[in-house]
């Protein structure tokens, strides 16, 4: 019988060859070179562009990526199995995801850290860089809406989760101060930084903070806009650094509890072609989302991280190392769910039954009640881990909003110098994204364009690899290991798109067949200006 430790083992292994070999194979072909200065020295700014400590930089980078969607989605794809939903996290993840936020974020660097946006520009034209600035922003929107909701509900039904949140800010802040201004070691700052960080946790047992759901979205609204024009130095690095460490000990926690329980895997390894999500074809690929690939890693790469990427060859361990880590979280989330029966994992992702981060908070629990920790802990301690880093991705999404409405209203001078607008001021570009997002939250319409976030995302994926192909091309590159997956994201992406449009037209749902509608219309609109350039030989104005 296969053993959860089977997968475990399995996908360690497969990671590990992945990064050893054509990780470095992929550093090859992207020439890393310490010797060129990365923008985070020569453009250096205090505010967005600071050089980070590797090690740093991997926490941001992996807590900003990581989110809760790597556990939300082998979940609920698991419904077609766990065989289809473990190949691709593994396949994807390997040769397909980490090679998309490798070369996102070294594009990114070799366009002075600006957004995938401008790569587009410069191999597509000015037309489809608006485009997709437009299509990012508006994503990005989506994301702030949804997690807003996620955060405050979080907060109300555990008001204990909420007080450790609030102390991680300014722990943060501290931890920020003193790495940077009061030169304390990395070393020495994070034994203390991570021994707080659990005391918050504790603090928050004893004074939960009790607020409703709305009060919560204000509050949070207030909190992301701070986040967005303060320097990244000062609260978005560091907490997302400190708060990575929740994620490495939950990791390491459900890894040696699935050790010492040695699970036996009681959900089918397939179900069948056609469940209530869709078909396995094309579904399941823009399910899983960030456990094997996600546009929105194109974005953090390419909007916070290369723009604090020290050296080149700090890239392998944070793009493409990262992107690993991600895909393993998701293996141990698939692992929580195939040790269950079908009929227990329908109870859970019914409507009363939790849904996908309450089954995994229990299964982690269980897993680290076998080493002594008792049951609630282990729960309440995944539960936290997850309800962080959505705050995490909440944060960083309203920066990267705030990048994408900036570039969009950056013009230029016959000079060549760039001249911003009013409009580009990043104060009212992060109001403008922080109101946007936070009145979708409020009035509760984000649920009706939430079903359009996975194919939005993965069409972001599809995206970010044509503007790395056509890059690489015009620089008579190599392509072939970024444009295979870019044509893969692209088939599935559009083939969901078809038959989401299609199921709300049946249904008489016709704003959301409006929104698919829209989407292939971003998606066609961009390969034909991408044929073009390549035919003339030049981008397309």
């Amino acid at each position: 019988m296969i053993s959860g430790i089977s997968l475990l083992i399995v996908s360690v292994v497969l990671f590990f060859v992945g990064y050893l070999f054509y990780g470095r194979y992929l550093a090859r072909k992207f020439n890393l070179d310490n010797s060129r200065n990365t923008p985070a020295h020569t453009m250096k700014d205090g505010v967005d562009y600071v050089p980070a400590k590797p090690a740093v930089l991997l926490g941001h980078h992996f807590a900003s990526i990581a989110g809760a969607a790597p556990i939300i989605g082998p979940i609920t794809a698991a419904v077609f199995g766990w065989v289809p939903v473990f190949l691709w996290i593994i396949i994807g993840g390997i040769f397909m995801g980490a090679v998309h936020d490798l070369s996102a974020l070294i594009a990114s660097v070799r366009h002075k850290a600006q957004s995938i946006g401008k790569v587009i520009e410069e191999q597509v034209g000015p037309f489809g860089k608006k485009l997709f600035l437009v299509f990012a922003w508006a994503t990005l929107v989506l994301v702030l809406a949804a997690f807003l909701v996620i955060v405050a509900k979080t907060f109300e039904a555990a008001p204990e989760v909420a007080t450790a949140s609030a102390l991680f800010i300014l722990l943060a802040l501290v931890f920020g101060l003193s790495i940077y201004r009061l030169k304390v070691g990395l070393i020495p700052g994070t034994v203390i930084g991570v021994g707080l960080l659990f005391l918050c946790i504790y603090i928050g047992i004893l004074f939960p903070l009790q607020l409703n759901m709305s009060t919560w979205i204000w509050i949070l609204m207030g909190y992301i806009f701070i986040a967005s024009v303060v320097p990244v130095w000062m609260l978005l690095q560091p907490r997302d650094y400190l708060n990575s460490f929740l994620l490495y000990f939950l990791l390491i926690g459900a890894f040696v509890g699935i050790l010492f329980t040695n699970p036996g895997i009681e959900l089918e390894p397939y179900t069948g072609f056609s469940q209530d999500i869709g078909y396995l074809f094309p579904i399941l690929f823009v399910t899983v989302a960030c456990g094997a690939i996600s546009g929105f890693h194109s974005l953090v790469a390419s909007g916070t991280t290369s723009k604090q990427l020290s050296r080149e060859t700090h890239a392998m361990p944070i793009g493409y190392g990262s992107m690993l880590i991600e895909s393993l979280l998701a293996v141990i989330a698939l692992v929580t769910v195939a040790v269950i029966t079908r009929q227990d994992y329908q109870q859970f992702m019914s409507a009363g039954g939790g849904g996908p981060v309450p089954l995994f908070s229990k299964g982690v629990g269980k897993f680290m009640a076998t080493f002594g920790l008792p049951l609630k802990t282990g729960t309440s301690f995944a539960a936290l881990a997850v309800s962080a880093f959505a705050l995490t991705t909440l944060d960083t999404a309203t920066r990267l909003a705030r990048f994408s409405f900036q570039e969009f209203f950056a013009s230029k001078k016959k000079t060549g110098q760039t001249k911003w607008l009013k409009l580009n001021n990043r104060f009212l570009a992060t109001l403008v994204s922080v109101g946007a997002g936070g009145g979708l939250a409020l009035s509760g319409q984000w649920k009706a364009i939430w079903p359009l976030f996975g194919s939005a995302n993965q069409l972001l994926a599809a995206l970010a690899l044509l503007a790395v192909t056509l890059w690489l091309r015009n620089k008579k590159s190599a392509t072939w290991f970024v444009r295979y997956p870019m044509y893969f994201m692209y088939i599935m992406t559009n083939c969901a798109l078809v038959l989401l449009l299609w199921k709300n037209l049946r249904s008489h749902n016709y704003f959301l067949a409006f929104c698919a509608l829209l989407l292939l219309g971003v998606s066609i609109s961009m390969v034909i200006h991408a044929v073009r350039s390549l035919r003339n030989g030049k981008v397309v104005e």
